[in-house]
Order: C-alpha cells, then structure tokens, then sequence
C-alpha cells in the first residue's frame, strides 16, 4: 500500500507540470477580454466560478481608490484563511506522524525481510491513529481551481490588465516588461521555495511521503519561475503573497510550536 501512496505522489508532482504546461503555453485569447458583467453570459466556469472572483477583485479593487494590487492581497488573505481548517488537519497529521515514529522504526526493524508485512504494518499503524500521509497535498489541490480562476479573471478583465502595480503592468507577462519586473518570478520562487522547505523540516523518519516532498520541493519552485515568466505578472504577484502568509503561518504552527515543546520538555 505504501507503493500506492508512492505512485500517488508522484501523480501530483506530474500534475503540476501539466498545470504549468498548460498555464504557461495555453493562455486564453487577447481578444477574449470582457467586462466582469459579460461573465455572467459566458459558460458554466465563467458564469459560476470566474464571475464571482472578477467581481471581488473589482469590489477590492473600488476599496483601494483602483489599486488592485492590494485587491489581491486582501482576496489571497481571504482565501488562505479560508483553507486553513485543511491547514490545521495537515499539521495534526504532521504531529501525529512525528508521535509515531518510533513504531515505525521498530515495525521496519521487525519486518525488514517481509516488505509487504511491513508495509500492511504500517499501514494499520496509519489507520489506528488516524494519520493521514497525504494530508500535506489537500491545501495545494484546493488552491488549484482558485489559481486558475483568479488567472482567467484577471487576464480576461481589461480593468485588471491594464493597471500596474508597484511600476509592472499587471495584465502583461514578466518577460516582456522592463528588467525590474523579473523579481517577481525571482521572489515567487524563492518564497515557494522558503515555504516548502519549512515544510520538509517537519517531515522527518520513516514518511513515506518524503521522497515525493522532496522531490516536489526541487521541482515546484523552478516550475513557479518558468510560469512567473510568461503569465500576468497579476499571478506571481498572488503566489508571493500567498506564499508569505504561508510561511508567517508555518512559522508559528511548526517553528514557534517546536520551540515551546523543547521549552516544555524538562518541565514535563
């Protein structure tokens, strides 16, 4: 069962590539530029999904006096917070990963020479305390369908693609603006990168999802540079400040929780 939980993971690595595939080299038509009114005749993603996110922006964006640099913002703290129960269930299940590795050294020990005992061992181990291995990948799939319809509503909408923000045209890609906007792929990469990695440090033992972390970690940020490259500099902007709020966020669920536990540990 563990193989399957390996061919799983891998599953999600290759579906990030075909995303960045797809984002990257299927932009929708410069002509397909509409009104967020307009989405409300469009078909079933642009009238229910698209439409709504087009209009918040613009909402936000009235809020500001038009920035909606900082109508992004505040959307990508709405919809991180909104997902943080599916952030808590994964580090519960981080925590309980960590409660129990001193089983699964001892069922790897017992089993080394039956590898399919070991792995139904393990299994029921997972089972018994409700761990859930593949909990770490709930948050990224969630944010998958919001991330490709904050993309066709900003670069569909005219009021978002032609605005700047901080001296970089939101609705035109990185690499065909001034040197300066190349930081925000710089940035976006290093940030997935920051985040990804305060995640591995708290993967540690006999996960046997630390390979595919691993992996992913490697591959993800570099993927987030090559789409930063070519898509609305709207969209590295909204992974930067996701990415942020996920490390302040990270710290003090993994780094500050860390710490009390040491600091507890004599006491206890």
């Amino acid at each position: 069962m563990l193989s399957r939980i390996s061919k799983r993971s891998w599953i999600t690595v290759l579906t990030l590539v075909l995303l960045a595939l797809f984002l990257s080299g299927c932009a929708p038509s410069a002509e397909h530029v509409v009104n967020t009114a307009d989405l409300k005749e469009g078909n079933f993603w642009e009238k229910y999904v698209v439409y709504y996110f087009a209009q918040t922006l613009d909402t936000f964006a009235d809020w500001f006096n038009g920035e909606y640099g900082l109508a992004i913002l505040l959307l990508t703290i709405i919809v991180r917070t909104l997902i943080l129960p599916l952030t808590l269930k994964q580090y519960r299940s981080s925590k309980a990963m960590q409660a129990i590795q001193p089983d699964l050294a001892k069922i790897k020990e017992k089993y080394k020479d039956n590898p399919q005992k070991q792995q139904e061992e393990t299994m029921k181990l997972f089972q018994q305390h409700q761990v859930n291995p593949l909990a770490g990948c709930l948050p990224l799939f969630v944010q998958m369908p919001i991330f490709i319809a904050l993309y066709n509503s900003i670069y569909w909408n005219p009021a978002i693609r032609d605005h700047s923000f901080l001296g970089i045209k939101m609705g035109m890609a990185v690499n065909e603006q001034a040197w300066y906007a190349y930081i925000l792929p710089l940035l976006a990469a290093l940030t997935t990168y920051i985040q990804s990695k305060m995640m591995q440090s708290q993967q540690k033992g006999n996960n046997p999802m630390m390979p595919a972390m691993n992996t992913i970690m490697l591959i993800f940020p570099v993927l987030i540079f090559v789409m930063a490259l070519s898509l609305p500099a709207a969209l590295p902007i909204y992974w930067i400040f996701s990415n942020i709020y996920t490390i302040i966020q990270n710290y003090f669920l993994y780094i500050r929780s860390a710490e009390k536990d040491k600091e507890s540990a004599p006491a206890k």
